[in-house]
């Protein structure tokens, strides 16, 4: 790929987005297009197409979109099955109206069934049903894919699509009602580490960072859970720790920088060797680390990481969500990429990227 492409990166200011921009900067690109949401809403058809005629970017990486966890997923359905749906059809409609022909959509692999064998592979999407705690979002994102290839069909672009595992580090969302698992255990075991060490300005800073500590939060690090977090809140030197579900089920984590990594490899693979390694119908390519392991042990993981000593519970009647969440990633291995960032050298990063 020349590195005077010039190049949509839709989200730059996500995780993920964030990451491709990084590594696109690192590699020499200096034409790289980007928009805030509050320049460029996109979710306004007329908007996107007006932004697409008047940039005419020549690739485009589509990391935007509305996310979150399981808390999020089930309090706002509507809004991940809008959002993402609105933001997917206007960016691949105005990329293809304007002559955009390499374009990369970022997908989930919550887009598998609920039952499906593990580790998942790239033919199992439609064979069963989905995971109820983010169905909505799922079938958004199988939208995506579907967009990409009846495009390709159709109108012969080369819009290829990509499903990260579950992804982690700096740009993370560290909300405690919105984001995913581990930045939530992050901040979490943060905030009670804090709160056995009696640091109340450091527990005041966290909230006016990452935002509203929730009351079952504040109860749980020993805070008065109906009053502002003050001077004279009292702090427990022994906090417990609540997590939801029971611990059991299985999570494959990816480091951004390593999604990033393959996002831009799979973007700049020649068109044989790509069409080589996929079909019309099952175009999209699993990006996963290659293991897995429970809430349970990478709960432990992060307290270690973080540095928090005291007691950590679950929550056996909060949902567990999938069982097992394992990608097969072979198919992008045989292409010649695999993950580099190990889980616990990935976490410090993330915890330092946090911190700061």
């Amino acid at each position: 790929m020349s590195t005077q492409e010039k190049i949509y990166v839709a989200g730059h200011r996500g995780m993920v987005g964030s990451a491709i921009v990084r590594q696109l900067q690192a590699q020499g690109h200096t034409h790289i297009i980007t928009r805030t949401h509050a320049e460029l809403d996109l979710t306004d058809q007329a908007a996107v197409r007006a932004f697409f005629e008047a940039e005419k970017p020549t690739q485009v990486y589509l990391a935007a979109a509305k996310v979150g966890g399981i808390y999020a997923n089930n309090t706002y359905p509507a809004d991940f099955i809008y959002q993402n749906l609105m933001i997917q059809a206007n960016i691949i409609e105005s990329a293809y109206r304007t002559g955009v022909q390499k374009l990369l959509f970022l997908g989930s692999s919550c887009i598998y069934p609920r039952a499906v064998p593990q580790p998942m592979r790239e033919d199992a999407l439609l064979t069963g049903t989905l995971e109820p705690t983010n169905e909505p979002y799922a079938i958004a994102k199988i939208a995506g894919i579907k967009l990409c290839e009846s495009y390709n069909r159709q109108y012969g672009v080369d819009y290829r699509s990509v499903m990260p595992t579950n992804l982690y580090g700096p740009g993370d969302n560290y909300h405690l009602a919105n984001s995913h698992v581990l930045p939530a255990m992050i901040r979490k075991f943060h905030l009670a580490k804090l709160a056995m060490e009696g640091d109340l300005a450091g527990i005041i800073a966290n909230e006016q960072k990452h935002g509203e500590i929730p009351k079952d939060i504040k109860a749980m690090i020993g805070l008065d859970a109906e009053a502002p977090i003050t001077a004279s809140s009292v702090i427990s030197p022994r906090p417990a720790v609540t997590l939801w579900g029971t611990g059991t089920p299985y999570r494959e984590f990816l480091h951004v920088d390593d999604m990033a990594a393959a996002s831009i490899y799979v973007m700049n693979l020649d068109d044989a060797t790509y069409a080589a390694n996929t079909s019309p119908m099952c175009s999209h390519i699993n990006v996963g680390f290659g293991s897995d392991i429970t809430i349970r042990d990478v709960a432990s993981l992060v307290a270690k990481v973080v540095g928090y000593q005291g007691q950590i519970e679950f929550d056996a009647t909060k949902p567990d969500g999938t069982p097992r969440k394992l990608m097969d990633s072979a198919r992008l291995n045989a292409l010649g990429w695999k993950a580099a960032v190990e889980l616990e050298e990935g976490i410090r990063s993330a915890f330092e990227a946090y911190r700061a």
